[in-house]
């Protein structure tokens, strides 16, 4: 059985669902912990009763330690600094081989197990951004992203584990010092650093908004696939990573400050927008607070029209409104 963890508060409890869901139809051999960072996210999956999952407070995992770390740290400082810790929690609480980590905004086209296989008998499974040639993000957040990172409860599984764990105990911010941003640079030099690291080589496990401008993704029965334009490697896609998709309360969806073609917002975004929604639904009918708490004001101040004009030059100002998604933007 493939046994995941992720952690989440209210903002992505629908993307928290939505991915409990793309598993359970790619899979029927799972389990998912759910870390949760709130009482409403707490609450509403205590009363939806999920198969193949089981809920733990954050509070459960949370020792002196943890608690001096999250007095200066923002709620996603926070949320980075207890994912080594909730992996470590899982293993050892649970008693389990294996344990994958997700980021509750993964959604998943088809069964992760051919990712884990591949790692085969290395302890740690890592994946890289493959950021899009003309991006300069990788010398600022890393090689490798913290979406879906494996660990056996061995020997190197956990000498790497605690490491990493002790590390963003010690410092993890939402900025650059020493070499260091968030929880995921100190990934950088593990595969030299320690023994038994395997980095995905799959592409089907790294797709994300960040190097979708290297693929083309289509369709066959029912089936997602990407092309890679310069090798012409084909593979199933396993799941895509909606990172900083945004809701704003007058009704705007805000996809991403990358470059995303028409193929790919029609079938990666529009179907998992209208996930959300029917998820959104659910959770109203038992936390009006946690329905809401996923939108966020649409700024209008100088600096936030300033970077929509940067983004409108960039041709990567993907605003839109949330009826009839994907067909018109909204006036500039």
């Amino acid at each position: 059985m493939m046994h995941f963890c992720t952690l989440f508060d209210a903002n992505y409890l629908t993307r928290a669902l939505a991915m409990h869901r793309s598993l359970e139809k790619v899979s029927d051999d799972f389990h998912l912990y759910f870390f949760t960072m709130d009482k409403e996210s707490e609450n509403v999956l205590r009363e939806l009763k999920l198969n193949s999952s089981t809920i733990v407070p954050i509070a459960d995992i949370e020792n002196e330690e943890l608690l001096n770390a999250k007095i200066n740290r923002t709620s996603a400082e926070y949320c980075w600094t207890c994912t080594p810790t909730i992996i470590d929690y899982s293993l050892q609480k649970f008693n389990l081989d294996q344990v994958t980590y997700l980021d509750a905004d993964l959604f998943f086209y088809s069964n992760p197990k051919i990712l884990l296989d591949e790692m085969r008998d290395n302890s740690v499974l890592i994946t890289e951004h493959r950021y899009s040639p003309q991006s300069k993000e990788p010398e600022i957040f890393g090689k490798y992203c913290v979406q879906f990172i494996s660990f056996k409860n061995d020997f190197h599984g956990n000498k790497i584990l605690q490491w990493w764990k002790n590390e963003c105990i010690k410092w993890c911010y939402n900025r650059i010092e020493d070499g260091k941003f968030g929880d995921q640079k100190y990934l950088d030099n593990w595969t030299t650093e320690f023994e038994k690291i395997y980095v995905l080589q799959n592409f089907g496990g790294l797709i994300a908004p960040w190097n979708l401008q290297q693929f083309n993704i289509y369709e066959v029965e029912n089936e997602l696939y990407i092309k890679h334009f310069e090798t012409n490697k084909t593979e199933k896609v396993v799941y895509f990573h909606f990172h900083f998709l945004k809701f704003y309360e007058n009704n705007l969806i805000d996809i991403g400050d990358y470059h995303i073609n028409e193929n790919a917002k029609s079938l990666l975004y529009e179907k998992y927008i209208n996930e959300l929604e029917k998820y959104r639904e659910i959770v109203s009918r038992y936390s009006k607070k946690a329905e809401k708490q996923a939108a966020v004001k649409y700024k209008n101040d100088i600096d936030s029209r300033f970077n929509r004009l940067k983004r409108k030059i960039k041709m990567t100002l993907n605003i839109y409104p949330f009826d009839n998604f994907g067909i018109s933007k909204i006036n500039e």
